[in-house]
């Protein structure tokens, strides 16, 4: 008889693998308590929340921080704009070499980070453009790009024609179009984009360190503090900022969309 059930064998090795994924992550909020500042002794010796205070009042902290938000804020905004429009051409219209312009458009994000940063470094230092906040901002846009074309695209490619035409018959204008028809099918879509945009920007690393120069971002700060350790447990007191600040977009972005196939239009 066929059983709905889960045999032990399946049970264990589901437990296991979710072990094996998600362990380094307790870890770190584990020896972000523990009472010892040198060295990650298991099990931590004691536990103690100083840490937090430690981590508040280190002045070395927060520039990183405010620097990581706010290249996580453009990239995703400059992210939105770009890749709404791209997603818009290349799902409403036919046209010679759509296929081929559609991988170009995904390759920032499906090669090595190594490339893209080496690639970026070069265009910068070929037209003289000095590292700053803005060389930070446009590598990381490359990628964020990507994020937010493959949620629009997949979303004006379930709309359909047929309601835009509607609108147009009923008198609407472009704007009126954009507005009353279009945000209101796309509007999770580019948020859930936004969101996991964001996430991906605020703790990039490789291409960071390719266009960053003298500047450290959140997650560079991290990496420097690992190699030079000053305070362990401060290290991941921070790793856990950052494990809030991209696991609560991503969530939020999962809720947006797991519903994203009911689409006006859809024909369902």
């Amino acid at each position: 008889m066929h059983s709905d059930r889960a045999s032990w064998g399946l049970k264990i090795a589901a437990v296991g693998g979710l072990l094996f994924l998600h362990l380094p992550i307790l870890l770190i909020f584990l020896y972000a308590f523990t009472t010892e500042d040198k060295s990650y002794e298991f099990p931590p010796p004691g536990l103690t929340t100083q840490w937090f205070g430690v981590a508040w009042n280190r002045e070395d902290i927060w520039p990183p921080l405010y620097l990581s938000l706010w290249v996580a804020t453009i990239a995703t905004f400059i992210a939105m704009i770009l890749g709404t429009l791209v997603s818009a051409a290349m799902a409403r219209t036919n046209f010679f070499g759509r296929e081929q312009i559609s991988l170009l458009i995904i390759l920032p994000i499906a090669l090595p980070g190594v490339i893209t940063g080496m690639s970026l470094r070069s265009a910068f230092s070929i037209m003289d453009i000095p590292f700053s906040t803005w060389t930070i901002i446009l590598g990381h846009a490359t990628f964020c790009i990507v994020i937010v074309y493959n949620n629009a695209v997949a979303r004006f490619r379930r709309l359909s024609g047929g309601i835009l035409e509607a609108s147009a018959d009923l008198g609407a204008n472009s704007f009126q179009t954009f507005r009353y028809v279009l945000l209101p099918n796309l509007g999770t879509a580019l948020l859930a984009g936004g969101m996991l945009a964001f996430a991906l920007s605020f703790d990039e690393v490789i291409v960071t360190t390719f266009t960053a120069g003298q500047q450290s971002t959140l997650p560079i700060w991290m990496l420097q503090e690992l190699v030079r350790p000053r305070q362990r447990p401060v290290t991941n007191v921070v790793a856990i900022v950052v494990f809030l600040a991209t696991f609560v977009p991503i969530l939020i972005a999962y809720y947006l969309t797991r519903g994203g196939s009911d689409t006006a239009g859809s024909g369902k």
